[in-house]
């Protein structure tokens, strides 16, 4: 039974950083992908990163936080970190972590897509203000 549970989320200035924390348990395979997604009052879900949990993975970052989120993987565990700098009020939302049952190339570039992750966190809010 596959438990993501996110940590981490605030309120913080525009401009300022934060990150928040994703840690995975349960799965049955050591390699598997995992994601950010976030969702705004009134906004479709949006990809915002995926990357492959296991050695020689890369990460697949979205077009619309390019350049200021980052992704990385606590060492040892399957916890998934997403660093968010040079925030902005548009970066308000809900930020979901997601997981697959597997992994592969296939989140490790191209888009990040709701319906290739079946197991989802419960979410962490992030305010800009």
């Amino acid at each position: 039974h596959v438990q993501l549970v996110e940590s981490g989320g605030g309120s913080v200035q525009v401009g300022e950083s934060l990150i928040i924390s994703c840690a995975a348990s349960g799965h049955r395979y050591s390699t598997f992908c995992m994601a950010w997604f976030r969702q705004a009052p009134g906004k479709e879900r949006e990809g915002v990163a995926s990357t492959y949990i296991g050695v020689g993975g890369s990460t697949s970052i979205g077009d619309s936080v390019k350049g200021r989120f980052t992704v990385s993987q606590g060492d040892g565990k399957a916890t998934l970190f997403l660093e968010m700098k040079s925030l902005k009020l548009e970066d308000t939302a809900k930020y979901y972590c997601a997981a697959s049952d597997w992994g592969g190339t296939w989140c490790q570039s191209g888009p990040v897509r709701s319906e290739d992750y079946p197991y989802w966190g419960q979410g962490t809010q992030v305010t800009v203000s």
